[in-house]
């Protein structure tokens, strides 16, 4: 059996993008204490994802890269890699990404998001073209974002058939007013979010494992789900922390992604 411990940073917003530095260096380390290989952290951590009603200030490419000069070195003191979500200023504009760190605190790449929400195109108007794998050890992983996980099992198939034994899932979702507010994972009256999960990774015989804000009444939560497509383990709604949790590589072995006759995007 070939295993290997992952995180998902499941950690409240940060109130500033300053903040949002302070507490993603603070769960690394924390990863690397409770001996993680990997740790992952929602979508746009940092400096926050702009939400419509948010108060972010204008996006900042001094600020960006000074952070994730401070993630980098963290991921160093750790000893292991980090899967951060951030947003980056590109010459299209403004665009959600993820940026995967080495143990040794340098940027290994990115995972830009390929396939956008409608809602946030005004916001976010520059996207990814292409999908990508990254290894850890005796891990090989892709990254999807949000709503291409959830409304587009293309972006995981993509990475899984490029190798991938776990795709990672950074998304940000919150409370919705008078929404349905869940305390079982799944849950027939929850929305159809998980119930994704799930089918991601059953469909692809891979780990799916997916992070979320800590946030009062979100619809969603942190997970990881096992290649069957069964709950290995989940966070409960609201609570912040850090999931830990072993996952065994030999059970990903990606067969229906590979049997798939239809060519990967």
């Amino acid at each position: 059996m070939t295993s290997v411990r992952i995180a998902l940073a499941n950690i409240r917003a940060a109130a500033t993008p300053e903040e949002s530095i302070a507490l993603a260096t603070a769960a690394i380390l924390e990863a690397g204490r409770q001996g993680a290989l990997v740790v992952c952290f929602p979508e746009c951590f940092i400096p926050g994802y702009r939400w419509p009603d948010s108060i972010l200030p204008a996006p900042d490419s001094r600020f960006l890269a000074s952070a994730w000069s401070d993630v980098g070195a963290a991921a160093k003191a750790a000893g292991l890699t980090v899967i951060m979500g951030t947003e980056r200023v590109t010459d299209g504009g403004l665009q959600i990404a993820a940026c995967v760190f080495s143990p040794d605190g340098e940027i290994a790449g990115w995972q830009d998001k390929v396939q956008l929400d409608p809602d946030e195109e005004g916001t976010y108007p520059a996207y990814g073209s292409e999908r990508r794998v990254f290894t850890a050890g005796p891990l090989t992983f892709g990254v999807v974002i949000c709503h291409e996980g959830f409304r587009y099992p293309e972006t995981v198939r993509s990475a899984v058939r490029q190798g991938a034994q776990i795709v990672f899932h950074p998304h940000a979702t919150v409370a919705e007013r008078g929404g349905h507010r869940p305390t079982t994972f799944a849950d027939p009256a929850n929305s159809f979010h998980e119930k994704a999960m799930l089918c991601r990774a059953a469909e692809n015989s891979c780990y799916f494992a997916s992070v979320n804000y800590a946030s009062d009444g979100s619809g969603t939560t942190s997970a990881i789900v096992r290649p069957d497509g069964t709950l290995q383990v989940f966070q409960p709604y609201g609570r912040e922390g850090l999931l830990v949790d072993a996952v065994d590589l030999d059970l990903a072995t990606r067969l229906l992604a590979l049997r798939c006759r239809t060519a990967p995007m």
